[in-house]
């Protein structure tokens, strides 16, 4: 009882030293040095989101939404006397190789080069990056990288959202036994992993691209496409892939997104155009074999 009270304990000091590093950080300035607003989300997360909204890409003849498969994030967490980020950037091919050379050249770390999913036209690929030091420096590291893409990092006026979405979302929550929200059109849903997941020692949150995500863009009459990524460890990875192509979801890509996770993850990436209730139903099927938190 004692090992655990002095756990406990522990655990807490070091949410107290998070909480209190993020105090110290003018995240007003790194807004200022990306050149767009972030948000705070839950364990001291710094998040940018700069979605796609330039591209025009379809996959099997679905013009896909930014919000949907096509959105560049950046995440910040206090460590030490500064912060850590990781990000996820949508690039198309020409874009790529400009990008790295000026991310390397400023010490930012390359965690992976990839696909998400097939048939892409034209074809995009996702850069994840990861670096600690002054979250200002960093910021402006970024945001000179991302200038040399057509990322825009101002929004575009932004139509007046419909009332509902043509998709029986209390449907879909009551199938995967979790709670999704509207962004963009897309009904989305991300979630965590049980496990504590950290990098070089330093425990991730969700918000930093750990939790299992799930987007359905609806396409009319009782059907959607869906895509976003399975995080995995090891022993899971084949069960549920198979799960997945048992329901006629196509697998697209599996891969790593970082170098030192422990554990070590796993992300497959997935894609399906179909009957949402069939879709479900298999999704629902592949998260019974993920050691996940879910519930609505």
């Amino acid at each position: 009882m004692r090992r655990l009270t002095t756990f406990i304990a522990a655990i807490g000091g070091i949410a107290l030293g998070m909480a209190a590093a993020a105090a110290d950080i003018d995240w007003g300035k790194v807004d200022q040095a990306l050149g767009k607003p972030g948000a705070n989300l839950p364990g001291g997360v710094h998040k940018f989101g700069l979605p796609r909204s330039d591209l025009k890409i379809t996959v099997d003849g679905v013009a896909i939404k930014p919000t949907f498969a096509l959105g560049t994030w950046i995440g910040f967490l206090p460590m030490g006397s500064g912060a850590m980020f990781m990000g996820d950037l949508v690039l198309t091919e020409n874009e790529v190789s400009p990008v790295m050379k000026h991310l390397i050249n400023d010490g930012v770390q390359i965690t992976a080069v990839h696909n998400h999913l097939l048939r892409t036209a034209p074809a995009v690929f996702y850069m994840h990056v990861s670096g600690e030091g002054d979250p200002v420096i960093l910021a402006q590291t970024l945001h000179a990288a991302l200038a040399l893409s057509g990322t825009p990092f101002t929004l575009p006026a932004a139509a007046a959202a419909p009332a509902t979405m043509d998709l029986d979302t209390a449907a879909v929550d009551t199938a995967l036994g979790a709670k999704g929200t509207i962004n963009g059109g897309v009904y989305q849903f991300n979630i965590p992993r049980a496990e504590v997941i950290s990098e070089a020692g330093l425990a991730i949150p969700p918000s930093m691209g750990t939790a299992i995500a799930i987007n359905f863009q609806p396409a009319g009459a009782g059907k959607a496409a869906i895509t976003g990524d399975f995080v995995l460890l090891g022993k899971e990875v084949n069960p549920v892939l198979k799960a997945l192509r048992d329901n006629g979801i196509e697998v697209t890509a599996l891969h790593s997104h970082m170098i030192d996770d422990a554990p070590h993850l796993f992300f497959m990436h997935f894609w399906a155009n179909d009957d949402v209730a069939k879709l479900t139903r298999g999704l629902r099927a592949a998260l019974d074999l993920a050691n996940v938190k879910r519930g609505t």
